[in-house]
């Protein structure tokens, strides 16, 4: 359990001294996070930090330039100039600082995650037309959490362009980019959420403290306990040789693997926020029973929501939405899902699973439309017709996951083709493997307010019994956990 212990306690320890020696003094406390922030994210390499720091740098000044031509294109600047020329040109200003911005935020993501991807396929392709010659390959390690630093810095100058969030102080702005809970592996918190909490900051001392550690506890287990047991018991074998396991084994482990990375990311995500409310600051929801969901769309509205947020507002609605006509509308779609695959990772195993993922987006979304248009009734009762679009659903996105989670697009039609063996059963569908998976769907369907009335019940304990409650907590979930955890899967990307 070493890599998620290193975590949790690197996190506890940052909030602990922070706290601490801020108490007395509030003005050192944003100086302090910052370079917490940044000791804890050179843990993995230092060479990055100096990336982090460029891309804070970057933006803020791209922010300042931007928000400046904002405030000279305001109507109330504008009846104080003689000339309308000047505010044209403010605007033309402010436009080109907001994709100078986006331009260097995608550039400094492309060479890092992208360029060895796309130097091998053109090397590749030149090699098929019978042209010499090769692309460098750079071989760069892939910095953690860069895909998730990068968003948030995209949102931000993108948020002042259209004055929906007024420039941050220097210091706020890298504490903001930098914040050590959600710098690694999400949620992407924007600024518009963030800068009023860093500028009111709440006294740590009265914080909601239940719920983070509820929250906290929650997402330890679902990682060390649910995912990583899944992971070494019976997800890693079956897609290491998918040709020695039965189909039995195979679907199952294709299901496991869903619990496996719905318990790794929304564990993180968990601890993050949890954290944070240590904090005082309270992160967006980024979870909300995703294998409930009974169409794609609302497995989108509840997985991962801050990244489903992100390409709608900052990339969906830009390419037009849906107000320009049903091919479009289409397009757009697909666009945002194989983009959002490619986010995720520089192979074609993630831009197909972009792709299954934006083609039954758009067949769901067409017959939506054809059932509106025609009046036409539904084939199925309610009750049985929502539990076939939750069986449809659910495969799908499992179908998708194959793609996500093969190292290769060759091994995941391995994968699909194990699914007719009927034979070579290896042994891996033991009972308690088969208990975890469908129960850690089951729970999916607990009711809403569940935790909410175990966290209140938790707040209700004396400071001793909370205490125990977290110890033994902490304890039963090292017992249950497997030796040898290992990092959550959303820190690659």
């Amino acid at each position: 359990m070493l890599f998620p212990t290193f975590v949790f306690g690197a996190f506890f320890v940052i909030v602990f001294v922070v706290n601490w020696l801020t108490r007395p003094h509030p003005a050192l406390w944003k100086p302090l996070m910052l370079t917490a922030s940044i000791v804890f994210y050179g843990w993995w390499s230092w060479r990055f930090v100096f990336l982090l720091l460029a891309t804070i740098v970057i933006n803020w000044v791209v922010g300042h330039f931007a928000a400046a031509a904002l405030r000279e294109s305001s109507p109330a600047a504008a009846a104080l100039r003689a000339s309308e020329q000047g505010a044209t040109n403010s605007d033309h200003r402010r436009r080109w600082w907001i994709r100078a911005g986006v331009a260097a935020n995608l550039g400094i993501l492309g060479v890092f995650k992208y360029w060895d991807f796309f130097a091998v396929e053109m090397s590749n392709l030149l090699d098929s037309l019978g042209i010499s010659g090769a692309l460098p390959v750079l071989e760069y390690t892939l910095p953690v959490g860069i895909s998730f630093y990068t968003f948030q810095a995209m949102s931000y100058i993108i948020d002042i362009g259209r004055g929906r969030v007024r420039e941050m102080a220097p210091l706020d702005f890298a504490v903001y980019l930098s914040f050590f809970p959600q710098l690694v592996a999400g949620p992407i918190v924007r600024a518009a959420e963030m800068a009023p909490q860093l500028a009111a900051r709440p006294d740590p001392r009265y914080v909601p403290a239940a719920e983070a550690f509820g929250l906290i506890l929650n997402g330890l287990f679902k990682k060390v306990v649910i995912s990583s047991f899944l992971a070494s018991e019976i997800v890693d074998g079956v897609f290491a040789d998918p040709s020695a396991h039965s189909g039995l084994e195979v679907v199952l482990a294709v299901y496991a693997y869903a619990v496996q990375i719905y318990a790794d990311f929304s564990g993180y995500t968990d601890i993050a926020i949890g954290v944070a409310l240590l904090l005082g600051f309270r992160f967006p929801q980024n979870f909300d029973n995703p294998y409930r969901a009974v169409s794609l769309q609302d497995f989108w509205r509840r997985w991962h929501m801050t990244l489903s947020r992100w390409l709608r507002d900052y990339l969906y609605v830009p390419l037009g939405g849906n107000r320009r006509g049903r091919a479009n509308t289409y397009r757009n779609l697909m666009i945002v899902m194989l983009l959002g695959g490619l986010w995720h990772g520089s192979t074609w195993n993630f831009v197909i699973w972009g792709g299954i993922h934006g083609v039954v987006l758009a067949v769901e979304r067409l017959l939506r439309e054809h059932r509106e248009r025609t009046g036409m009734s539904p084939l199925l009762p309610s009750g049985i017709g929502e539990t076939v679009r939750w069986l449809v659903t659910f495969h799908v996105v499992c179908l998708a996951w194959v793609f996500f989670r093969s190292e290769s697009l060759s091994a995941a039609m391995e994968m699909l083709g194990a699914v007719a063996n009927f034979g070579n059963y290896a042994g891996t569908a033991t009972p308690l493997v088969i208990a975890v998976t469908f129960g850690a769907l089951a729970f999916q369907f607990m009711p809403s307010d569940w935790f909410e009335q175990l966290r209140d019940g938790f707040a209700s304990l004396g400071w001793v019994s909370q205490g125990a409650v977290v110890g033994l907590s902490l304890v039963a979930i090292d017992v249950l956990g497997p030796t040898g955890v290992a990092p959550f899967i959303y820190f690659q990307f």
